[in-house]
């Protein structure tokens, strides 16, 4: 938490000291010597927002969406069964 202001702060000087402390990114408040709150810009916000909405699409897809090449059980098995039989030829 390098870039902090504390609440006492805030409310002597203001906002100006909320965009002055934001030029450095995230502000951190400290309210009775405890981190309180973040304050980002607006910039900084919409991009984790979308970061979020982003994954929690992905995320939507990869439970509920079809497998892409999904293959049956039958399938696997009879792979895994040849692999076993080509590994057991050369094993001879």
């Amino acid at each position: 938490m390098n870039n902090t202001i504390t609440a006492q702060e805030i409310k002597r000087r203001g906002i100006s000291a909320v965009d002055e402390a934001l030029r450095k990114g995230p502000v951190h408040v400290i309210q009775r010597n405890h981190p309180r709150y973040v304050i980002l810009s607006e910039e900084e916000y919409a991009r984790l927002a979308d970061q979020r909405q982003a994954r929690a699409e992905l995320w939507d897809q990869l439970m509920t969406g079809p497998a892409s090449g999904a293959r049956s059980k039958s399938e696997i098995d009879a792979q895994l069964d040849e692999e076993r039989a080509s590994w057991d030829r050369t094993a001879d």
